[in-house]
């Protein structure tokens, strides 16, 4: 099926953002068991893998509309020197995605595209519910017990 341009070059940014999402969590999971803060390490490593599937939509939806998906593209990464750095740069990256999610809903909904719209409605979900809702979690944690205190509570096998 041949798919609207504008609404494939929006996806192919799409794209770029979850690849940098995938690069930037793979990074600070492994930083964090480096670190041995094992918790920290398997809930960052599952946000990998959520990465990857979202931009596999990504794929093959561009590739259901005879498109060609940009896997070499990329957004801002941000890698943290430490745990709250890292949790921050995660939670503005998921921000700058659910921002461009929302603008690209719009497109697909302007350009009569519903069942993009329907899918991207499904990494909304899961980007807003899910990952920005962690993370601005752990940064309520931080701020209510303190560093020291969560980072303890984050050893934990």
């Amino acid at each position: 099926m041949q798919g609207n341009k504008l609404v494939i070059d929006a996806l192919n940014m799409l794209l770029a953002a979850e690849l940098t999402s995938i690069d930037q969590y793979f990074v600070h999971s492994q930083m964090y068991h480096n670190w041995g803060y094992h918790k920290l390490y398997v809930r960052i490593d599952h946000e990998r893998g959520d990465e990857i599937g979202h931009a596999t939509k990504l794929i093959e939806r561009i590739l259901f509309l005879n498109g060609i998906p940009n896997v070499a593209a990329r957004t801002a990464l941000r890698i943290g020197a430490d745990v709250p750095a890292m949790l921050k740069n995660d939670l503005e990256t998921e921000y700058e995605v659910a921002a461009l999610l929302k603008k690209t809903i719009a497109l697909a909904e302007t350009e009569q595209d519903y069942v993009t719209r329907s899918i991207l409605l499904q990494l909304l979900d899961d980007t807003e519910q899910d990952h920005a809702h962690w993370l601005e979690q752990q940064l309520g944690l931080i701020a209510a017990i303190g560093l020291p205190n969560y980072l303890q509570l984050q050893a934990a096998e």
